[in-house]
């Protein structure tokens, strides 16, 4: 859509009333990654006291890693024994099914609320033992060690670090039946359980984006019929009010070491981009221009941003200098291009890139500045690099026009669509890594 159109739906409550939100995230693997390697992930086996808990975490291993796209799985009717020793282990049972590696692992009950996790990996055709790692964990923190495993894993085998310990940031909302409908700010795992709300509301809510610590949001609420700006912490649920000027206040995003906020601002009287002070509380402007200027993203080194502006008749990408200066554009091909962030490494920009299908992914390379479409285009928008740079997820449409959230591996290869259970979903952020 093009800038004047972004602002009017984002800003001035043109709002799209979605279809009460709840339930996790259901991903399905719509397209698979060639050349993906084989691996098997026995379920952990139980033992100790107390009851096993309500699921196995050697499953959620095995999912973790089959929505990277870099592994297939091999199904647990398919395995031929289910050891949890690596004195169980015969390896020409793997071998034969083609395994190159395989996780056991055994968790044991050691009290009330307390368990134990040991897990190794394996080299199968070298029958040799790749990692071991052994944890102590308390009951509320089973999907998040299940993550960790799976993140040591996917960093032992790829040389790069995991994303399954992570969260996402989404906007849902659900038709109420009487008007209004009913928004919701939500965060939940990185596969879709654990939905958490954050802020609910009559009122539209949108542009979620994470602190570089992974503990507070900064979004927009139309309370009171006024766009303003917010920061809430995700622990206590405390939140303070940092712009809320007359006209348009809009598109925040954090700096790298997260004392200050980029922002879309029209208090001078057309929109700009503005730069927040978190400790200070002074305000900077860094464009002045009679055309839209919004969408501000900053370099991981915090030295310069890019952002979306028609200024040459289209939106492009321009690119400043934090410190001010004049914009350079950055973005040439496609009808239109919008919504840039960085990749982690700082090479490369996920962007929304219009063609002739329609509203599509693209990943720019910023040394070549060509443009590679990663979607079929159609209503694919507002993508967010997961921490290690290996998938983006975005807001698309699904059957119905139905809002969904969807993934792409940067090669474009692996895909993946998640699903709301009730109502809508858009604006997805990926968290950094949690700790």
């Amino acid at each position: 859509m093009n800038s004047m159109k972004r602002i009017i739906i984002s800003l001035l409550l043109i709002f799209l009333a979605l279809p009460l939100w709840g339930g996790s995230l259901d991903i399905t693997i719509t397209g698979g990654a060639e050349g993906a390697t084989p691996i098997a992930v026995v379920p952990f086996a139980w033992s100790g006291s107390g009851q096993p808990p309500g699921f196995n975490i050697g499953e959620i291993v095995a999912a973790d890693l089959e929505r990277s796209g870099r592994f297939r799985l091999l199904a647990q009717q398919d395995m031929l024994a289910r050891p949890s020793q690596a004195s169980q282990v015969e390896f020409r049972d793997w071998r034969a099914l083609g395994m190159d590696h395989l996780v056991i692992g055994n968790v044991a009950g050691m009290g009330p609320g307390s368990y134990q996790l040991s897990f190794i990996l394996f080299d199968v055709y070298r029958g040799e033992q790749l990692l071991a790692y052994e944890m102590t964990f308390a009951d509320q923190q089973l999907r998040g060690v299940a993550h960790r495993v799976a993140d040591m894993i996917y960093e032992k085998l790829t040389g790069q670090p995991g994303a399954f310990n992570t969260r996402v940031a989404y906007v849902t909302s659900i038709g109420s039946g009487q008007g209004l409908p009913n928004v919701a700010l939500q965060v939940a795992d990185a596969d879709g359980f654990n939905p958490q709300t954050i802020v609910e509301s009559k009122d539209p809510l949108m542009s979620p984006a994470w602190s570089p610590d992974g503990r507070r949001i900064a979004y927009v609420s139309f309370e009171n019929n006024q766009p303003s700006i917010y920061i809430q912490e995700i622990a206590s649920g405390k939140r303070r009010k940092v712009a809320s000027y007359p006209g348009i206040n809009g598109a925040p995003a954090w700096s790298p070491d997260g004392n200050r906020l980029a922002m879309t601002l029209s208090k001078d009287g057309n929109p700009d981009i503005f730069v927040y002070d978190l400790q200070s509380g002074s305000m900077k402007k860094l464009t002045s221009h009679y055309a839209i200027d919004t969408e501000a993203a900053w370099s991981p080194d915090g030295s310069y941003m890019v952002f979306t502006s028609d200024r040459g008749g289209k939106q492009q990408i321009y690119r400043m200098d934090t410190a001010g200066g004049e914009p350079r554009r950055l973005s040439f091909e496609g009808l239109s291009n919008a919504r840039a962030s960085f990749s982690p490494d700082g090479k490369s920009l996920v962007l929304e890139t219009q063609t002739e299908k329609g509203y599509a992914i693209g990943l720019m390379d910023l040394a070549s500045g060509a443009i590679r479409v990663l979607t079929e285009g159609g209503y694919d928008e507002t993508p967010s690099f997961a921490p290690n740079g290996s998938m983006i997820i975005y807001a698309t449409k699904g059957n119905n026009d139905k809002g969904e959230l969807a993934a792409v591996s940067v090669d474009g290869r692996f895909k993946q669509r998640l699903q709301l259970q009730a109502g809508d979903v858009r604006e997805p952020d990926w968290s950094p890594n949690m700790e």
